[in-house]
């Protein structure tokens, strides 16, 4: 059984590494790769900030919305104000968009995304939170907001909890287990010409193992079996991370 990968890029913005994100575009366009963009609709991060800004940001996107890319919604302004203190819902660890506020403050935040992305003819089905930091209130705020899909949490397939489709995120950087179902976790704006070019050996190294994002949610297992390997990969991590984050 080979291993399917889904690519996800997180932190898609009006302002950011323009340069190397076209790059990439043609890169995925000739290798005929349908990518996730995790996009901010209300971006107000002062590090992201200081990227250009691209003018028809929107146009773009949405372009790349009608080439097959899925538009994921990843966040609502990308501003930390709270801390986890490996609290959160995947024990992550770290600040937080969502944790900690208020069920009320997060259905308020979503849908202000929401409606953002409406305004500009893109309908949202999935979200990522920034740094993957949740609560249980994050997940009722989805599905008051009508999203019940996530690309997040630990395993080796798509699984389906709490009402919602969770395709796992195991790794920040560009490593694959021989099995299973994974999405990458990439930051085009931390990328410089060593990070590109390692990339693309990447996608030459697996050019029959990408899918599209419709794909890994045919993939959903909710097996007793896949449970108890997703439970096993989710130990393991959160050990590793123990020693590593706050």
């Amino acid at each position: 059984m080979k291993p399917k990968i889904l690519i996800r890029f997180d932190d898609i913005a009006e302002n950011m590494n323009w340069k190397m994100f076209d790059k990439v575009e043609i890169l995925l366009n000739e290798k005929n790769i349908k990518p996730v963009l995790g996009v901010i609709p209300n971006n107000k991060d002062p590090d992201l900030l200081k990227y250009p800004k691209k003018d028809n940001f929107w146009k773009k996107i949405n372009d790349l919305k009608d080439n097959g890319w899925e538009i994921a919604m990843h966040g609502y302004d990308h501003l930390y104000t709270t801390k986890t203190y490996k609290k959160d819902y995947f024990k992550h660890g770290g600040r937080s968009e969502f944790f900690g506020n208020s069920l009320p403050k997060q259905i308020e935040k979503i849908k202000s995304g929401l409606e953002i992305f409406l305004s500009k003819k893109i309908n949202i089905r999935v979200f990522f939170a920034p740094n993957h930091t949740y609560d249980e209130n994050t997940f009722l705020a989805l599905k008051k907001s009508g999203i019940f899909q996530v690309i997040d949490g630990y395993g080796i397939a798509p699984f389906v909890k709490k009402e919602i489709k969770f395709i796992p995120q195991l790794f920040y950087k560009l490593y694959t287990l021989p099995i299973g179902v994974q999405s990458t976790q990439i930051h085009l704006n931390y990328w410089n010409e060593n990070d590109f070019e390692n990339f693309k050996i990447f996608l030459n190294k697996n050019t029959n193992n990408f899918i599209t994002y419709d794909e890994a949610l045919n993939e959903i297992n909710n097996t007793f079996i896949m449970k108890f390997v997703n439970k096993i990969i989710e130990i393991l991590l959160r050990l590793k991370r123990l020693f590593n984050r706050n």
